[in-house]
């Protein structure tokens, strides 16, 4: 993405900043809601190979709308956009004619200096042009009439931004392999840290951090590169997601669009990282998410966070049997993985967001993870893993005799799918087949890889 090239859609809550960064996109994104304040973090995305543009949450929020602490942090989005952006498109609403938040808002963008296109969105029906007069001589030349919802003008808003932008740089011819970025996305409960993980990752304020559960709605994608302590520098793209909850208990449209993005982000990224909150143990809905990223096949550690705050409360009063922080943390991992003994072994990793505890543990395993689940298995050892195990451990008889398998073959990745020419489907019983995958993903040192058998037995002969 050429940083450089950048617009930011800006404006006042509800004129349709959303609706057209979608519109520009050619896809659905940011999520749209006729509830004010639903963008919050800065939502980034490439248009046609050109620019980057940026949706942002509405300037001068009232506080029915959202409580303060976002309100302020959203704005410090929107600073952060308009630092960033080469060109501004200010978005009012032409139906409800010119404001005086819209005032404020364009003084505010006088103050950046930058190239403003004045774009008047809801322009849905020939009535509501009556108001356009509102909107000239406010210092940003001629305003564009626009509809994101019916497309009215696009093609004149890329006109416009092309010509802000001036011609398209060349770009110089690069190998795709130094560019291959690892993707990441730390998904979990509301509130374990996930922002204040991924802020520390970044080094700055970029997401929005708060003590209000749900702040994050969106699946915010940011790309950085880290600077290893050997000084090596590690490519990654950094999914944040929105908070989970069962979705028994999703009881907004908008929330439930929220989990859908959250899950689709699961489905998109090299390697997830579930968020748990030290203090607060273990959950049913925390299984649930585990469950969630075993299906979508991809590569999984668990990262426990607030590990400072747990350990200074076990220091201030002492749990009965255990000596010292490495017992406690012993313990502490054993539980985990009972609880979830349903997945490939994983990574657990014990951080802080807060002092920074862990932090290039986190990105060094999401390296070795997308390694991992990325190889290509030999197809000799496969065999011979599988023939080993089977001697090993002799299957019990089923259904009329022993489960057999004469070949094994790498099909997939994501996850890593081995088919298995096999005699009988049915005679692989559930607890041998847990036998045969958890070995064979340690001889393949695929911890936190999702490994799945697909079985192909043997067809029933006709009978002449």
């Amino acid at each position: 993405m050429d940083c450089t090239r950048s617009v930011a859609l800006v404006g006042r809550p509800n004129v349709g900043k959303s609706r057209l960064f979608n519109r520009l996109l050619g896809r659905r994104l940011s999520i749209v809601h006729d509830q004010p304040g639903v963008t919050r973090d800065v939502i980034m995305a490439e248009v046609a190979d050109d620019f980057v543009l940026m949706d942002t949450g509405g300037i001068g929020m009232a506080p029915v709308m959202t409580p303060k602490d976002i309100a302020e942090a959203t704005e410090e989005q929107v600073d952060f956009a308009l630092d960033a952006a080469t060109v501004i498109l200010f978005v009012c609403d032409g139906q409800e004619g010119w404001t005086t938040v819209d005032t404020a808002v364009a003084n505010k963008l006088r103050r950046y200096g930058k190239t403003v296109i004045l774009l008047v969105n809801k322009i849905d029906l020939p009535q509501h042009e009556s108001k356009m007069s509102e909107f000239y001589n406010k210092g940003f030349g001629e305003p564009l009439m626009v509809s994101a919802e019916h497309g009215y003008n696009t093609e004149l808003m890329f006109e416009r931004i092309a010509l802000a932008l001036g011609p398209k740089p060349e770009k110089a011819p690069v190998e795709e392999a130094a560019h291959a970025r690892t993707q990441i996305a730390f998904v979990g409960r509301p509130n374990v840290g996930k922002s204040s993980l991924s802020n520390r990752l970044l080094g700055n304020k970029r997401l929005i951090v708060s003590p209000s559960a749900g702040t994050t709605r969106e699946a915010v994608k940011v790309e950085f590169d880290f600077k290893s302590s050997t000084g090596n520098v590690w490519p990654f793209t950094l999914v944040d997601t929105a908070g989970l909850r069962p979705k028994s208990k999703v009881d907004t449209p908008l929330e439930y669009f929220s989990v859908l993005r959250s899950e689709e982000a699961m489905s998109r990224v090299d390697v997830v990282f579930l968020v748990l909150e030290a203090k607060a143990g273990i959950t049913t809905q925390d299984k649930r998410l585990a469950g969630q990223i075993l299906e979508a096949g991809r590569a999984l550690a668990v990262v426990v966070n607030k590990w400072d705050q747990a350990w200074e409360a076990f220091k201030d009063e002492p749990l009965l049997g255990y000596e010292n922080e490495t017992e406690f943390r012993d313990a502490f991992e054993a539980a985990i993985r009972k609880a979830f003994f349903f997945l490939p072994n994983f990574p657990i990793l014990f951080v802080s967001a807060e002092t920074g505890q862990g932090m290039e543990t986190v990105l060094k395993t999401a390296r070795d993870l997308k390694r991992r689940q990325d190889q290509d298995l030999s197809t000799s050892q496969i065999n011979r893993v599988i023939s080993e195990l089977l001697i090993k451990r002799e299957p019990k008889l089923e259904r009329g005799g022993r489960f057999k398998v004469y070949y094994a073959v790498q099909v997939k990745h994501r996850p890593h799918t081995i088919r298995l020419y096999c005699n009988k489907e049915a005679r692989l019983i559930e607890s041998y087949s847990r036998y045969l995958l958890s070995n064979f993903i340690e001889s393949f040192d695929l911890s936190g890889c999702p490994v799945k058998f697909e079985l192909s037995g043997k067809k029933p002969q006709k009978k002449g």
